[in-house]
């Protein structure tokens, strides 16, 4: 079963300094039907413009994984971890039993477009942790695992069984996921135009659920960024 979620569809928010979309309920955006999906509690798809940003507030009990598309976002927090994140750079904060941090746009001028991700963990009342990599570099054309519950093929660690994979496609490229047996797939485009593999067009802030399927193929329309979530 292959259930689309098209950009359009989602919560929206405007606070000038602030774009964002919100594929499942969050803040002042509430849709029953749209409340999670497995693990995935928020995927926040945020423009933020030049010298704007989040200023310091909590967390606790939560895998958040941020994702930089395009520009520098800088994030500072109460681990005392101060960085600049820029395109292709992911970051995971597991805040456990509880942290704060602040992020704000690096330039003043130029916007920073970033998904914000959170994964319910599987167990509450871990210590803080956070880690950052960059995939800016990484090959086209395949897809490249960025988190996951054991940290494998040099991923980030999370607490929570669920893999995140990164591909990053130019046009007539294919990448394709085998499901396992009761798992799930949560495929987000998070910038550009692709053809799902039963002939779906999928563009930016588009996604698709699929559930009882065994596999995820998806071609490059035009240069592009998925991120594709394996679930249990």
């Amino acid at each position: 079963m292959i259930t689309l979620r098209r950009s359009q569809e989602r919560g929206h928010a405007d606070h000038g300094w602030l774009r964002s979309y919100h594929t499942f309920s969050f803040a002042d955006f509430h849709d029953p039907k749209h409340m999670h999906f497995r693990s995935i509690r928020v995927i926040n798809d945020d423009i933020v413009a030049g010298g704007g940003g989040f200023g310091m507030h909590p967390h606790r009990d939560m895998e958040i994984i941020t994702y930089v598309v395009s520009g520098a976002l800088q994030h500072r927090d109460s681990m005392g971890n101060s960085a600049v994140m820029r395109a292709g750079d992911v970051q995971r904060i597991s805040a456990g039993t509880g942290i704060q941090h602040s992020e704000f746009n690096h330039s003043p001028m130029e916007p920073v477009h970033l998904f914000q991700i959170w994964i319910t963990p599987e167990k509450h009342g871990v210590a803080p942790d956070y880690a950052e990599k960059s995939f800016a570099q990484v090959e086209t054309g395949r897809l490249h695992l960025v988190a996951s519950k054991s940290g494998r093929d040099g991923s980030i660690a999370i607490h929570q069984d669920a893999d995140l994979a990164l591909a990053r496609l130019e046009p007539g490229q294919s990448v394709e996921h085998p499901i396992r047996p009761g798992r799930h797939v949560w495929l987000q485009v998070a910038v550009g135009d692709v053809t799902l593999g039963g002939g779906e067009v999928l563009r930016s802030g588009d996604a698709a659920a699929l559930s009882q399927e065994a596999l995820v193929r998806v071609t490059a329309n035009q240069s592009s960024q998925v991120l594709v979530f394996d679930l249990d």
